[in-house]
């Protein structure tokens, strides 16, 4: 478990707490009721990951719809990403796990992964509160977001770009005005500029998010349906 911390980036001052968030129902059955299983934990982390993850996107991103944003979430506490999640922490390594389950590759099993990030990550708030148990998921959702940017969002700035290329003499350019918060919750402010004329403003936890959303609002401003 001493490991598993250091993976976590968290010591726990009740390591009881990470030890029942590591056993898995199957080990708790063969103890015969001398250990409980994570599936509390379980639950409790489920919710703590759904109001980390929206208060964060809700944030990050203050021009999606609501629709779009449930959808982000999904993506973002679904089953692979958490399993994914599990995989990068060495969790598979350290599960209390019944011997038909161990036999059978449960330390590898999707489900049974993504329930143990769960129930750590209730584990890390009882522990210490909710500012350990933020800095543990963002770290991880911050990373998952630089890569579903991509796929999932339109590229504001390059639309912006393209429109502005018509006129050549014509100069774009963004300025970061401002950031605040705490290093593992920054919030970022930028101005999008064209020549010296502010078009548009945007906020989010990254540079490249605050000038998405300053280049969107430009776009808006200038009657560009999006």
């Amino acid at each position: 478990m001493e490991q598993l911390e250091k993976n976590l980036g968290y010591t726990f001052k009740n390591k009881a707490l990470l030890q029942n968030a590591l056993a898995h129902s199957s080990y708790a059955n063969e103890k015969k009721g001398t250990i409980t299983s994570n599936e509390r934990l379980e639950f409790l982390g489920d919710s703590v990951l759904s109001i980390i993850v929206s208060e964060y996107i809700y944030s990050s991103f203050p021009n999606l719809p609501e629709g779009r944003l449930t959808k982000l979430r999904a993506s973002l506490v679904c089953e692979q990403t958490l399993c994914s999640f599990s995989k990068q922490l060495g969790v598979g390594d350290c599960l209390l796990l019944g011997k038909g389950e161990k036999a059978n590759g449960g330390d590898e099993r999707p489900s049974i992964l993504a329930d143990a990030f769960e129930a750590i990550l209730a584990a890390i708030y009882l522990d210490g509160g909710i500012e350990p148990a933020k800095r543990h998921v963002l770290r991880f959702v911050k990373e998952e977001l630089s890569h579903l940017e991509h796929e999932n969002f339109k590229d504001y700035k390059t639309e912006l770009q393209e429109i502005i290329q018509k006129n050549p003499e014509e100069k774009l350019s963004y300025v970061l005005k401002g950031e605040s918060g705490p290093d593992h919750d920054k919030c970022f402010t930028v101005e999008v500029h064209l020549n010296s004329n502010v078009i548009g403003v945007g906020t989010g936890h990254s540079k490249k998010m605050a000038e998405q959303a300053a280049a969107r609002q430009a776009l808006e401003l200038m009657g560009i349906e999006l």
